[in-house]
Order: structure tokens, then C-alpha cells, then sequence
């Protein structure tokens, strides 16, 4: 089973387990999830300061306030190139941030940018844990033999 689902315009770190409470435990808050994200527009330090301190979004008809997260406006990150082209650059600027959230309801980082005037063009899950993307390609799969590669320690 896929630990942490991606919807289908989404990339990024996918860990995969048989282990059904090792699923939970990392889908539960305890585990911080880190995302890149290609916004439209420059995305200015007021709006990440809102995403910091937690958005109002909608999940499942009812409106939810986001819980504190670290956000952070970073340089265009070293990606693998996307099969589809997500606009071309005459559309005007776009610029990218780090969001790192313990939470993670269906398509929230999406509608956490859209709120504060962002909508998300590109969305990369680069963290899970202490587990790191790095340069791992497209398709690449890398076995975890334990826990401690995910620096989980507290579940047992």
C-alpha cells in the first residue's frame, strides 16, 4: 500500500509498505511531510507568513483552519524536467517555496496556496520524515531494509 497517497498532478517521494500501522503512524501528525512548490506569481513574504500560521480551507464540505506549518520561499529547485510542461514562461513569473506540514488532508497544500492569492503549478514531495528525495529520478525505487532510515525511533 502507498503510504501518503499523490494525487495524479502531484510528484515526488512515495514509500510503499505492507506494514499497515507503520502507514498510519506516518500518515498521523507525528511525521512531517516537506513539499516544493511552484506557485503562480511572486509569491510574497506576507502570504508565506499566512501559510506559517495556518490557512482556513475547505475539506470535505467544511471549512478547517490549517495547523502552523514552516514555510520558506526558496530559489528554483535542481528537478527532474516534467513529461508535460506545466505553462510556458509568456503566461508571467511564477516562484517556488518549502512547506513543511505534520498534517495532510486531500489536496492541502493546493488550496492552502490558492487561499493567500498562490495557486500551485507545480507540487513535489521531496520529505517524508528525515527520508529525503534527493536525487532520485523519476520511477527510481530504493529499498528501506528499517526504520532508523526513516528516523522514526518513537514507533515500535
Amino acid at each position: 500500500m502507498a503510504v501518503g497517497r499523490l494525487d495524479e498532478a502531484s510528484e515526488g517521494l512515495l514509500l510503499l509498505t505492507t506494514d499497515g500501522k507503520l502507514s498510519n503512524f506516518i500518515n498521523s501528525s507525528a511525521i512531517e511531510k516537506e513539499y516544493f512548490v511552484q506557485v503562480d506569481g511572486e509569491i510574497h513574504p506576507e502570504a508565506v507568513s499566512q501559510l506559517e500560521e495556518g490557512v482556513e480551507i475547505s475539506h470535505q464540505s467544511k471549512k478547517y483552519l490549517t495547523l502552523p506549518c514552516e514555510a520558506k520561499i526558496i530559489e528554483e529547485p535542481d528537478l527532474p524536467e516534467r513529461n508535460q510542461k506545466i505553462r510556458g514562461s509568456h503566461h508571467g513569473p511564477t516562484s517556488w517555496i518549502s512547506i513543511k506540514l505534520t498534517e495532510g488532508r486531500y489536496r492541502q497544500v493546493r488550496k492552502m496556496t490558492a487561499v493567500v492569492g498562490f495557486p500551485t503549478l507545480r507540487l513535489v514531495r521531496v520529505g517524508i520524515g528525515n527520508l529525503a528525495l534527493n536525487n532520485m529520478q523519476p520511477g527510481e525505487v530504493r529499498q528501506l531494509f528499517n526504520l532508523k532510515e526513516l528516523m522514526i525511533d518513537s514507533y515500535v
